[in-house]
């Protein structure tokens, strides 16, 4: 038997509960990858992250959802950050680079007036890859039909470290009506089975915001919905560059909202920067700290600290 201590923070929010809650195992160094995924099933939040040692970087972070271990996870990666440098962990460092399987990505912590810490990640290249499946049968897969999806935009997997498929749907009511059938999502997806789904309009709802969103998972990672999302949040910057933005010199910066449908209000900053024929991008966001509690490895049993 092994106790296991999880923090449960909730990221890209500074109010608890709102945003995407991920856990956070500082002791990852002492668990077995076996362990690690097991912890993560047993918390069943979207992600758990576990930062270990590194040879290459400040720190590795690996990444589980309940199904299998992921290559990068924005909102995780802020709630470790978070973690690490609110608990006197990081000491005074403010720059640093996290080890993950999409590469080595650095990472900036800068705190606002009132003391708030907010942590910028910048992501891998943006990568785009042509949807060429049936976009009646990918609206149905979520809830709508065909007319919902804005044909004056294209349908692309895109990637900053994941895949996903970014979906312009023309009208925001649209989003209150969708109710997505995860498990269609391999079948229509054939160029990329294991993308998740992720469909976004131009009518935000906070009027200092530039795209409305949600993100519907892989049914491979055992989740539903993702309340506010990071990696997606990213390369929805570069798509936003790519396809949306008329014109810009030489940067973007971008308030994407996510979660709000499902009473997990989010904001993600993406800030894009042309570099010759591609795109930097960077996202910053916040966390708050919600609770601790503790997994026995072993027989399921998890006993929450008051």
């Amino acid at each position: 038997m092994k106790a296991v201590k999880i923090y449960h923070y909730d990221a890209f929010s500074n109010k608890p509960n709102k945003g995407n809650p991920a856990g956070v195992v500082l002791d990852g160094n002492n668990l077995t990858e076996k362990e690690m995924q097991e912890v993560a099933f047993n918390v069943g939040f979207n992600e758990t992250a576990f930062p270990v040692k590194s040879d290459v970087a400040d720190i590795r972070i690996r990444y589980f959802t309940p199904g299998e271990e992921m290559d990068l996870c924005g909102h995780a990666t802020m709630a470790t950050i978070y973690a690490l440098k609110s608990r006197g962990l990081l000491g005074e460092k403010t720059e640093l680079t996290i080890e993950t399987r999409a590469g080595i990505l650095p990472i900036r912590i800068h705190s606002t007036i009132d003391n708030e810490l907010y942590i910028t990640m910048k992501q891998a290249s943006p990568q785009f890859e042509e949807f060429k499946g049936s976009i009646e049968d990918l609206a149905m897969s979520i809830g709508l039909v065909e007319e919902d999806i804005d044909s004056e935009l294209p349908v692309l997997y895109g990637s900053t470290g994941l895949w996903t498929l970014l979906i312009p749907i023309k009208k925001r009511n649209a989003f209150n009506r969708m109710k997505p059938n995860n498990k269609l999502f391999p079948t229509i997806l054939k160029e990329m089975p294991k993308a998740s789904v992720h469909p976004f309009c131009l009518e935000p709802v906070d009027p200092d915001a530039h795209m409305h969103a949600r993100h519907f998972s892989s049914p491979f990672s055992g989740t539903v919905e993702d309340p506010v999302t990071g990696t997606a949040s990213g390369v929805m910057g570069a798509y936003y560059a790519e396809n949306i933005a008329n014109s810009f010199d030489t940067k973007l910066n971008l308030l994407i909202e996510q979660g709000i449908e499902i009473g997990k209000d989010g904001r993600v900053k993406v800030k894009v920067t042309k570099n010759n024929q591609t795109y930097d991008i960077e996202i910053t966001g916040n966390a708050v700290f919600v609770k601790e509690f503790e997994l026995s490895i072993g027989n399921n049993r998890i006993s929450f600290f008051n």
